[in-house]
């Protein structure tokens, strides 16, 4: 059974499974449909199309599956996917997608986007991020999974965040912020692996070691990406971890953020 406030708005078009609660002055538009369990909270509004997965919690006036901020948003047919368990909280907004990026904004499961985060067009969340409030995400970026950001930063379009990043409060990410890094700054800088985030995912003393080890070749050494993807392929090969740093490094179109504190516009900053 559904559990509707008298006062909520629900398009007969929207598709609302078993157990859906919806909350005063809630607004479900037509093409929304919203898995088994999930709540709307008081004047949160959803439009489609927009296929909400089982068990979110969408909080009092949230806006999901919004059109694009997009001059070029023509007002085509786009998608926003959302997974399981997710959690939007007070005032956050995600948009749609555009041509441009395939039609599809897409979000994974047990995601916590806090109040006045921002999710724009044509973004690619995975799974298990945290977004401080008002955390912003320009079109076209992926946020890879377990990656957390926090307060007020801002990613830059067509960015990628790698997974276990860690971006701190008032970050300004205008090229890829590496995996298991901490990236922090208005003019960001790498301050090593985000260790308190890799303990409390499980990482034990054995894993981290190799992820600064790791650190060190990519960053540490004044090397640029064409030896230190050498190095890495050459010594640590075996490691999953490193691997996949390896490959974010490799297929990165911005360059990936690498300036350490002290060290600024050298062979450590950016060069893809």
């Amino acid at each position: 059974m559904h559990r509707i406030h008298p006062t909520a708005v629900i398009d007969p078009g929207a598709e609302l499974a078993a157990g859906v609660e919806v909350g005063p002055h809630a607004v479900i538009g037509p093409g929304v449909v919203v898995g088994e369990g999930s709540q709307i909270g008081a004047g949160a509004q959803l439009r489609g199309p927009t296929v909400i997965g089982r068990n979110n919690r969408i909080f009092s006036h949230a806006c999901i599956g919004f059109d694009p901020q997009d001059l070029k948003y023509e007002g085509e047919p786009s998608r926003l996917k959302v997974g399981d368990g997710n959690t939007f909280r007070e005032f956050s907004t995600v948009h749609r997608g555009t041509r441009l990026g395939g039609d599809e904004t897409r979000i994974g499961s047990g995601n916590l986007f806090m109040a006045y985060t921002h999710v724009a067009h044509d973004c690619l969340i995975g799974d298990r991020t945290i977004f401080g409030n008002a955390a912003t995400l320009a079109g076209h970026v992926e946020v890879h999974d377990d990656a957390i950001l926090t307060a007020f930063c801002a990613v830059h379009q067509f960015c990628r965040v790698g997974r276990y990043a860690y971006i701190g409060g008032f970050t300004v990410v205008t090229m890829d912020a590496m995996p298991f890094v901490r990236t922090v700054g208005q003019k960001p800088v790498c301050l090593g692996i985000n260790r308190v985030g890799l303990k409390r995912k499980g990482f034990d003393e054995a894993r981290m070691r190799i992820l600064e080890r790791a650190y060190r070749i990519v960053v540490r050494e004044g090397l640029n990406t064409a030896q230190a993807l050498e190095r890495l392929g050459d010594e640590m090969a075996e490691h999953e971890d490193v691997v996949y740093w390896a490959e974010f490094l490799r297929t990165s179109q911005r360059g990936v953020t690498r300036t350490t504190p002290g060290r600024r516009g050298g062979r450590g900053e950016g060069d893809g």
